[in-house]
């Protein structure tokens, strides 16, 4: 019986993720000459959600959770590909891409959309391919949100 490594949200990520807002390859993270910034979070989708909410304080715990959730949310849906537990990585993902849409990660979001449709069809192998593009937006997400909410609104 095959057992999979557990997948790490950091791994192949530099542990110095680069500022919010510096520009980036969308996939490698790199620095691109003549590029616009790579922006991870949209701060308007924040603003809205603090419109929702009837002010930031219940914004913020929300943003809060979901950085503090990453690693669990994205080692759950990591061990559900892996193992190819369709109900399991289907939950895992959908959770990811709807409250990634909510705090304004809408690259992420729609990378986990992609994910999600590879889930739908069974394609597992393409699923675990885009398991360590999820860690990278993910991590640069949470960075973003930690470094442009979360510090700024404490």
């Amino acid at each position: 019986m095959d057992s999979h490594p557990r997948t790490s949200s950091s791994g192949g990520v530099p542990a110095e993720p680069l500022a919010a807002g510096s520009a980036a390859d969308v996939r490698s993270g790199q620095p691109q000459a003549g590029v616009a910034p790579v922006r991870w979070v949209e701060p308007d989708i924040l603003a809205e959600l603090e419109e929702e909410l009837d002010g930031p304080e219940l914004a913020l715990g929300f943003v809060r959770d979901y950085a503090s959730l990453w690693d669990l949310r994205f080692s759950r849906l990591a061990a559900a590909v892996h193992t190819e537990d369709r109900p399991a990585a289907l939950d895992a993902v959908i959770s990811l891409r709807i409250a990634s849409a909510m705090v304004g990660g809408i690259r992420l979001s729609a990378l986990a959309q992609g994910l999600e449709d590879a889930i739908r069809r069974n394609d597992f192998v393409h699923g675990q391919a885009l398991l360590a593009i999820v860690a990278e937006h993910g991590v640069r997400t949470v960075s973003e949100l930690q470094a442009s909410y979360i510090l700024k609104n404490d």
